[in-house]
């Protein structure tokens, strides 16, 4: 069989033989679109105008990372900005106009090996003739709960998407890898300072992004202390954070006006662990943006796109683009098998 990868030709694979009769039962979904982001939404608007009906699974974060953010600035077509919430309130009537039909449901377990595939849900069996995986990245958080309360008020996981917003005040960035090191170096670009905050004595950071953060006047590092209490939250409004110094057990505040948590994002692909090819973090691997290997093979009718996939971006408009690229290849795939 031979699949095609989107406007860059066609790229001859190996795959598994399938009984097409099997899975063209007439009771099997064209397709299901696992979560309902950016990525997702966008690929349920896709598929449903292609007339597939998609069903969108909606897990235990229903609209995403979006859903919970504030002003979104840098999405193209509103000028003004946009609320998360807001923005993905639109999308999912956009999807639902076209017959898109959503349900909230967490995936137990799949099986990917078979056609149709079998997903294992918490309202039951069911089976589909594609997959498109939009499931995202949870951010890893303190588990404060001010930290909690003040998400969107100050509090952010992403600084690409919110930095701008802390132009001349003063913040904080919390950890001690790569991610913290990039996040910190970014905010440099709009805060006056910036103080790296890491529990333990040492960074894990590369020594080239280390090198980074030490030597710009702007930021400072400080380890051996942990975030006891994000101050604000009465305010709506970060104002500082209580410091804990877990050498010697003393406390101080350090007043900022942002706190970006820069410890990571954990990719919601567990259940997939076994089935299609994951990086060593967990990341869905993707062979030409959106389509899925097992043992480095192409599964044939199983997709990925957004924060599920992709480490690097994690941006609103290159997840919608990725839906945008899954749903297209399902349309094609089904067009190629008779449906």
């Amino acid at each position: 069989m031979s699949l095609a990868f989107g406007d860059v030709g066609v790229l001859q694979v190996q795959t598994s033989t399938i009984d097409f009769r099997k899975f063209l039962m007439s009771e099997t979904r064209d397709t299901v679109i696992l979560g309902s982001g950016c990525s997702g939404l966008t690929a349920a608007i896709y598929t449903a105008r292609a007339g597939l009906k998609p069903l969108v699974l909606e897990g235990h974060e229903p609209g995403g990372q979006l859903s919970i953010t504030t002003l979104v600035e840098n999405f193209p077509g509103w000028p003004e900005g946009i609320q998360g919430p807001e923005l993905i309130d639109n999308m999912r009537k956009q999807a639902q106009r076209f017959g898109a039909e959503f349900q909230t449901a967490h995936l137990n377990a799949a099986d990917l090996h078979a056609h149709p595939f079998r997903l294992s849900t918490s309202i039951g069996e069911i089976h589909t003739r594609t997959l498109i995986v939009s499931s995202g990245a949870s951010a890893r958080w303190l588990g404060l709960e001010s930290e909690q309360k003040l998400i969107g008020h100050g509090v952010s996981s992403c600084a690409t998407c919110d930095g701008f917003f802390f132009r001349g005040l003063e913040i904080a960035v919390v950890g001690g890898g790569d991610s913290a090191m990039e996040e910190a170096l970014f905010l440099t670009r709009f805060a006056t300072k910036v103080t790296i905050l890491h529990r333990r004595e040492h960074f894990r950071a590369s020594k080239i992004m280390l090198d980074r953060a030490i030597a710009h006047p702007q930021i400072e590092l400080r380890t051996n202390v942990i975030i006891e209490e994000v101050l604000g939250v009465e305010e709506k409004e970060v104002k500082g954070v209580r410091l804990k110094n877990v050498a010697n057990g003393e406390e101080e505040i350090l007043p900022v006006s942002g706190v970006f948590l820069g410890i990571g994002h954990e990719p919601n692909a567990k259940m997939f662990h076994g089935q299609i090819d994951l990086d060593s973090d967990g990341y869905i691997l993707t062979q030409n943006n959106v389509f899925t290997t097992r043992n480095g093979i192409v599964v044939p009718g199983v997709y990925a796109s957004g924060d599920v996939q992709d480490r690097r971006y994690r941006q609103a408009i290159t997840a919608a683009g990725t839906g945008c690229m899954a749903a297209l290849e399902v349309e094609k795939f089904l067009e190629e098998h008779g449906r």
